[in-house]
């Protein structure tokens, strides 16, 4: 999966983030049109904030999402939006969720990923005194 470098004025960059989060107790409440309804509001709020959705896997206990972002973007006030606004909305949506105070637990999993390996990046930093 090559992907390009995103450019702003001051920046070039190529961040993606893998998110794993779910809801709470691990409730399986993500299926059918619950389901649907969430893709549809994450791939609103990706659009919102210029995040480019990778890749996105909602299983009833748990959701995972690959994001693209720029550097502005700190994973936490990615995992604040997404699990607001989708934890707000669908408890207002949907009556068997409405008694809940939160749908999401508090606690997220992120890992950075790229086209490029760590060690290659390794490699490449520390080889370049030796240029010359």
């Amino acid at each position: 999966m090559e992907q390009e470098y995103r450019r702003t004025k001051t920046t070039v960059s190529l961040i993606n983030y893998h998110f794993v989060f779910c809801p709470r107790y691990r409730r399986k409440v993500l299926v059918g049109r619950v389901e649907e309804r969430f893709k549809q509001l994450v791939e609103e709020i990706c659009q919102e904030n210029d995040w480019v959705i990778l890749a996105m896997e909602v299983m009833p206990d748990h959701c995972h999402l690959f994001l693209n972002c720029l550097p502005s973007d700190s994973p936490s006030n990615i995992m604040a939006r997404v699990k607001g606004v989708t934890s707000r909305r669908l408890r207002q949506e949907f009556q068997h969720l409405s008694h809940l105070p939160s749908l999401w637990t508090r606690s997220f999993f992120v890992s950075t990923a790229g086209n490029v390996s760590s060690e290659t990046i390794k490699r490449y930093v520390e080889s370049q005194k030796k240029r010359g």
